[in-house]
C-alpha cells in the first residue's frame, strides 16, 4: 500500500534500512575482505567487523524500542521491520560463534585435523552467514526503495495495524503501472 505521509517521514523510514545495509555491505562484506587481506600482519582491523556491527544492531534493536513511543506509525513501522531482520542477522552470528568455538575445542581437545575444523566452520558458519548476508542485502534494498515510495510491506500492516494514515492506493504497482490508473495517485 502506498501511504499519504511527508517527505520528512519518508527520510527518517529509510534511515534503519540505511544503517542495516550500511553494516551488511560496508561492514561484513567490504571491510571484512579488506581486513581479510592484512589478517597475516595485523589481526586488529578484523577484529572491528564484530564489534562495528555489534554497535549498529543494538543501535537498531534499541531505536525500534524507542520508536513505538517517539515517531510516527509510517517511521515506527520501518524501524520494526529493520529490528526483526536485525534479531535474524543475530541468530545467524551467534551460529557462526558457537560452530567457530566447536571447531576450537575439536582442534585443541579432540586433536580433530586442520583441515576438518576449516571445514566445519565454513560449511555450518561461514556458508550460512554468507546467503543470510547476500539474502538480507536484497530484502533491505527492496524495503528501502519502499520508504522511498510511501510504500509498506503487507506484513508489518498486520502486526502493527494502521491508525488512520491516509492511503493513496490499495494495491503496489508493477513497474509498468503507475498507482493502479488513477492520476491522483501519483503524487
Amino acid at each position: 500500500m502506498k501511504f499519504q505521509i511527508t517527505d520528512r517521514e519518508s527520510h527518517q523510514a529509510r534511515i534503519p534500512h540505511e544503517i542495516f545495509l550500511t553494516n551488511l555491505i560496508a561492514n561484513h562484506i567490504l571491510w571484512f575482505v579488506a581486513a581479510l587481506g592484512m589478517v597475516k600482519t595485523f589481526w586488529q582491523p578484523l577484529a572491528l567487523v564484530p564489534v562495528f556491527s555489534f554497535v549498529a544492531l543494538s543501535y537498531i534493536l534499541w531505536r525500534a524500542r524507542r520508536s513505538r513511543r517517539v515517531d510516527s506509525w509510517y517511521v515506527m513501522c520501518h524501524w520494526q521491520i529493520a529490528a526483526r531482520r536485525s534479531l535474524i542477522f543475530l541468530g545467524m552470528l551467534v551460529l557462526l560463534m558457537i560452530v567457530s568455538a566447536l571447531g576450537w575445542a575439536g582442534y585443541t581437545r579432540l586433536g580433530m585435523m586442520k583441515e576438518a575444523v576449516l571445514a566445519l566452520i565454513g560449511g555450518i558458519g561461514i556458508l550460512p552467514v554468507m546467503v543470510t548476508v547476500l539474502v538480507l542485502i536484497i530484502m533491505e534494498s527492496d524495503v528501502l526503495y519502499q520508504a522511498m515510495q510511501h510504500r509498506l510491506p503487507k506484513g508489518i500492516q498486520t502486526r502493527h495495524p494502521n491508525p488512520g494514515v491516509a492511503v493513496i492506493a490499495d494495491a503496489p504497482a508493477s513497474d509498468g503501472e503507475q498507482g493502479g490508473g488513477d492520476p491522483s495517485s501519483l503524487g
